[in-house]
């Protein structure tokens, strides 16, 4: 059985289980928690213009690839990627070439100059925010643009989805991980894969997440097995 809670250390255990030991590509478990996540937005009734807000790793892949469901489901979407193009590897990277030789609406910021004006004259107008920027590694301080961008988005009206957990909590304590800068993202919903996080016990990390609900991404039962 599938435990109710899991730690950073168990969740990444998962992926690498999954991955090195039972052959799943993890292209296959990225796509199986974005549509997950897609099918979600949907039953909530996505609509609008619909703004995903992507970081490097695989939580902006994540996002690529519910952008590409949402833009095949006719929605408006738009992908604001913080980081720069040369920076997106692996498995995210060819999510986010999918989406480039799509055409689907991407814009890049420089991490290094990040403007407040601009991530903001962005969003406005948005119905829907996806939060893909930061994954469950996420510890210590944050830093630019990352610190912009949340608060940007925090400040936005739109309806907003987290992916895995609202960037900028941390996975185990379900606190912001910046103690001199407690900032995280505000989601009205968070899409979290395989199981809770651990720290989401805090009943603290509900200002974060909002209504959680457990995405399935395809790993054997199995792997569960006592």
């Amino acid at each position: 059985m599938v435990p109710q809670f899991m730690s950073r250390d168990e969740v990444r255990n998962v992926d690498r289980v999954a991955i090195a030991q039972y052959g799943l590509p993890g292209v296959v478990l990225m796509e199986n928690a974005a549509r997950g996540c897609f099918d979600w937005l949907s039953e909530l009734g996505v609509s609008g213009r619909v703004v995903i807000c992507a970081g490097r790793g695989n939580n902006g892949g994540d996002g690529f690839v519910i952008a590409r469901h949402l833009e095949n489901a006719g929605c408006d979407v738009k992908v604001l990627l913080f980081a720069e193009l040369s920076s997106v590897t692996g498995d995210a990277a060819v999510n986010l070439n999918v989406l480039r030789k799509s055409g689907t609406p991407l814009r890049c910021f420089d991490s290094a100059n990040v403007d407040a004006a601009e991530i903001r004259a962005e969003l406005n107008g948005a119905g829907w925010i996806v939060d893909a920027l930061l994954g469950t590694g996420t510890r210590g301080k944050l830093r630019e643009p990352f610190v912009t961008v949340i608060s940007e988005m925090n400040a936005c009206p739109a309806r907003k989805l987290a992916i895995d957990l609202p960037s900028g909590l941390d996975c185990d304590s379900g606190c912001p991980v910046d103690e001199s800068n407690p900032l995280a993202v505000r989601a009205d919903f968070t899409a979290t894969f395989v199981a809770q996080k651990l720290g989401f016990r805090n009943e603290a990390s509900r200002e974060f997440t909002g209504e959680i609900r457990v995405i399935d991404i395809g790993v054997p039962r199995v792997m569960f097995s006592d």
